[in-house]
């Protein structure tokens, strides 16, 4: 690969990527099932292919991303996914595609995990992770 991250963008990426899981997995919490949301969602971020999935993939440490509320959690998750659009459009643009493609497949199999469509709770979370991808 000839794109080289240095290890904060790294660490931005993975922020963003399991933060937008750690999001969900809060919204989830009053359906009873924040633990499966949070389970499917990280192995889609697995299945990652690209600069991104090695990125992903890596035995490394993921930033803040817990909080007391839903809110406090989309307070730092929201912004990091919007700076790790920025952050790839500008250093690895090839990538930038992969990484949104790659928290929106995360964020499908994440609220997926119920009989039937998600809910309107993980559905507005959804349009709100959308929209902070597409804030760059």
């Amino acid at each position: 690969m000839s794109v080289i991250l240095s290890d904060q963008d790294k660490l931005t990426v993975r922020t963003a990527a399991y933060g937008a899981v750690s999001l969900l997995a809060a919204a989830a919490a009053g359906t009873g099932s924040p633990h499966k949301v949070a389970a499917q969602g990280s192995i889609a971020l697995h299945s990652a292919t690209g600069l991104i999935g090695h990125v992903l993939a890596e035995k490394a440490e993921v930033g803040e991303v817990d909080g007391r509320s839903t809110a406090e959690i989309a307070d730092r998750v929201l912004p990091a996914l919007t700076a790790a659009m920025e952050l790839l459009k500008k250093q690895a643009p090839e990538e930038a595609g992969n990484f949104r493609s790659t928290v929106l497949v995360a964020v499908e199999a994440a609220t997926r995990t119920g009989k039937g469509e998600p809910g309107p709770v993980l559905t507005a979370m959804t349009d709100k992770i959308t929209q902070a991808l597409d804030a760059a």
